[in-house]
This record gives structure tokens, sequence and C-alpha cells, in this order.
């Protein structure tokens, strides 16, 4: 797996054995930055269920200013910290060891907000709803929250997250659901 843009384009990442993480694939990482454009530069980035850090390093290579990982898995944050190492990243990058509905919860206690909030939690996440509206509120107004998930699945707009217009983009079994808000959704 290598970084598909930016000033570490070409790096290899280290990527996990067996198959108890799901890396986004490049095809879908490339996709992804496309859709996203210029609002990378300067971003404050959230990649919840990071997983490799694969999405949150590639937005480091393309200019984001923060990028916050959080994950659980042991292995998970081994990789992330390995792949943080790789690159020469001009933006910071910090990782949160804590489940993903616990640590937006605190993210928005302590009132931070993010410009982009990438999810890419494992695909029959019953959660999912949950952990969207939780996310959404850590949006900054006109911020861009993107969940990655089985194409047979659809995802939703949460109902309290304030005006949030969903768009699909579909790659074979994986799309990519991306909500832009509308509106100030910064709720405590």
């Amino acid at each position: 797996m290598r970084l598909t843009g930016g000033e570490a384009r070409g790096r290899r990442l280290k990527v996990p054995r067996g198959r108890l993480i799901r890396p986004t694939a490049d095809r879908v990482r490339e996709a992804l930055f496309d859709i996203l454009g210029a609002r990378v530069e300067g971003a404050r980035f959230l990649d919840v269920y990071a997983g490799t850090g694969a999405v949150g390093c590639e937005a480091l290579s393309r200019g984001a200013g923060r990028v916050v990982f959080l994950e659980r898995d042991r292995r998970a944050l081994d990789l992330i910290e390995e792949n943080l190492k790789l690159g020469p990243w001009s933006g910071a990058g910090a990782i949160v060891a804590d489940d993903a509905r616990r640590s937006l919860r605190e993210l928005g206690r302590r009132r931070n907000r993010f410009d982009i909030i990438f999810l890419d939690p494992p695909y029959d996440d019953t959660a999912l709803p949950e952990v969207i509206g939780l996310a959404a509120r850590l949006l900054t107004p006109g911020g861009v929250l993107v969940v990655e998930h089985r194409s047979s699945r659809a995802i939703d707009a949460p109902v309290d997250a304030g005006a949030l217009a969903l768009r699909s983009y579909r790659y074979g079994d994986t799309t990519l659901t991306v909500g832009r808000a509308a509106v100030d959704v910064r709720r405590a």
C-alpha cells in the first residue's frame, strides 16, 4: 500500500498481516482525496477507526495542518505509529487510543472541531448511526464528513446533526458517503 499524493507520494506504508484490519484501498483513498480537493490543505482532519492510519497519513502528505487518529486496536496503533515515522509530514499527527464513541464524546466535551472527519468502521458496525451523529457535532461550519462503507449499506444523515447534505460515490463493493455541513452544527 502506497501514499497516492502529496509530499510523500509513492511511499510504502506498513500494513497488517491477516485480515483483522481492512485498510482503505489505494484507489478509494485516491478518489476520497479527489473529492475533498483543496479542502485538505491546512485542514484539521479526524481519522476515526484509523486502522493503519493510511487515510490520515495521506491527509498529512497532502498538506493537512493536523490529523487526529482514533483507534482502539493495539496492533493498529503500533502500525499508525510506524506509518507516521515514514513521512516528511509538515502537519502534526496525534493518536487517541480508545473506543470511537467514547473518544468522540470526549473530543466534543473539549470543544475540538474538525474541517474533515473520515469514518471507516467495521462494515457491520451496529453503532454507526450513533458514531455518525457524534462525529457530525465535531464539524466546523461547512465541514465534511465521509463514511466508508459496504455498497449494500445505506447511510442516512443523523437527525440531530443539523443540515448534513449527503452524496455517495461507489467503487465496487466500497462506497464513500460524503456529508457537507450546511450550517453550524457545533453543539456541546
